[in-house]
């Protein structure tokens, strides 16, 4: 048995991928502890609620609520002046790459786990460091983290650091998995490293057993009920694209948004959302996980927009279009790399469409929303995808396989 650290960002809550990670390496036998930050008091119960029966631990490294603010002020302090600094002379801080970096480190070289596996892009710089130290690393890239970012941000970010870390983990750690071939292949050829593994970030077929058949979120049902979500509801994620294309639906629908919509977001909201379609969209708080899959389950048509501008949204495949799969819905999903890799395996689960295109979106929902027997189809095809190749039963062998690899290295 061996003692595995998985290191996040923030709440585990808000990370399923390493939730499966450390399910499936306690399930196995190992000492698995899975340590991040905590912000929100909702999430921090989240958190509890999810590790209160299992085999692994969450421990938060720093707890930055409300009522801890005084306490961790020169945190705080601290990564505003680094944000400074690095704006003004370019100057460097681990701290610019997230809250308690730090921190981070100081918990991993306590720990001295066999393997520890990092995440975020704080872990990046503690990848490194534990490397230098002569610890054994692992790398999950979830994202291409130096390269998912808007342009916006690009200019006030740490990037040429960030590529730095991300080539030296590719090459040198024990253990390097990613979540697409599309995103495998784009690592390797930019950084000249080896292949990391593919790992899909799907989830357990076994978890369908918990759905509660109840209508929470549905208002009409004689309507189709389209569906999307993300941790927050705002600008750039593809939403733009389907309020301009809603008016071109040949048959009314009901529209569920689901994720954290901030006040200046539920403004921008207001100002884009078409004439005459504000009653038929409904706007829902994030969940907790466990329930997470029946909400879904109470839609028809999962959407899953991702912006192909971005080079690491366009590669990857994000958690959304597995779990639309998992719940039986149709997807319709943007042209991106990483999405077109699920679909040319298994073309029935619904329809692509060209990103930033509304005429193309509308097209594609239209296909699927006037005619019942493809939509019908798209739904089982969904269901059988998620049965066989796309479930993390499937996906945890590869993930155990590579683990003895790197423990055994």
């Amino acid at each position: 048995m061996a003692k595995i650290l998985i290191l996040i960002g923030g709440h585990l809550c808000t990370a399923p991928r390493p939730q499966k990670e450390a399910e499936t390496l306690a399930s196995a036998g190992h000492d698995v502890t899975v340590r991040g930050f905590w912000f929100k008091p909702e999430f921090v119960e989240r958190d509890r609620q999810i590790v209160a029966t299992k085999q692994w631990r969450f421990e938060p490294i720093l707890d930055f609520q409300p009522v801890h603010r005084w306490r961790n002020l020169n945190t705080r302090l601290h990564r505003r002046f680094a944000r400074t600094t690095f704006k003004q002379f370019g100057i460097f801080s681990p701290v610019l790459l997230g809250y308690g970096a730090y921190a981070m480190l100081r918990a991993a070289r306590q720990m001295q786990a066999d393997l520890t596996i990092v995440h975020s892009e704080a872990g990046l710089w503690v990848g490194n460091q534990l490397l230098k130290a002569g610890f054994r690393v692992g790398v999950d890239f979830e994202d291409w983290f130096s390269e998912d970012l808007l342009p916006g941000e690009r200019a006030v970010r740490p990037i040429a650091k960030m590529k730095d870390f991300e080539r030296h983990l590719l090459n040198h750690s024990a253990y390097c998995i990613t979540t697409s071939h599309a995103l495998a292949d784009a690592l390797s050829k930019v950084y000249q490293a080896p292949l990391p593994t593919v790992i899909y970030n799907t989830f357990p077929w076994s978890e369908r057993q918990q759905i509660d058949r109840q209508i929470k979120d549905r208002h009409d049902l004689s309507l189709p009920s389209l569906h999307w979500f993300s941790q927050t509801i705002g600008p750039g994620r593809g939403l733009e694209t389907l309020f301009q294309a809603l008016p071109l639906l040949n048959q009314p629908v009901e529209v569920h948004l689901r994720g954290d919509c901030l006040p200046i977001h539920r403004q921008w909201l207001e100002s884009v959302i078409p004439k005459d379609w504000s009653h038929r969209i409904f706007i829902h708080p994030t969940v907790p996980n466990h329930e997470l899959l029946s909400r879904i389950a109470e839609h028809d048509i999962g959407l899953a927009l991702e912006n192909s501008d971005i080079p690491s949204r366009n590669l990857t495949i994000t958690n959304k279009l597995f779990q639309y799969l998992q719940a039986g819905l149709a997807v319709v999903a943007t042209d991106t790399a990483g999405q077109r890799e699920v679909f040319s395996k298994f073309p029935k689960i619904g329809r692509l469409s060209t990103d930033k295109d509304p005429i193309a979106l509308a097209a594609a929902l239209n296909d699927l929303l006037s005619h019942a027997e493809i939509l019908t189809i798209a739904k089982a095809a969904a269901l059988k995808a998620a049965s066989t190749a796309l479930c993390w039963e499937q996906q945890s062998n590869s993930l155990l396989a590579i683990t003895h690899s790197a423990l055994t290295k």
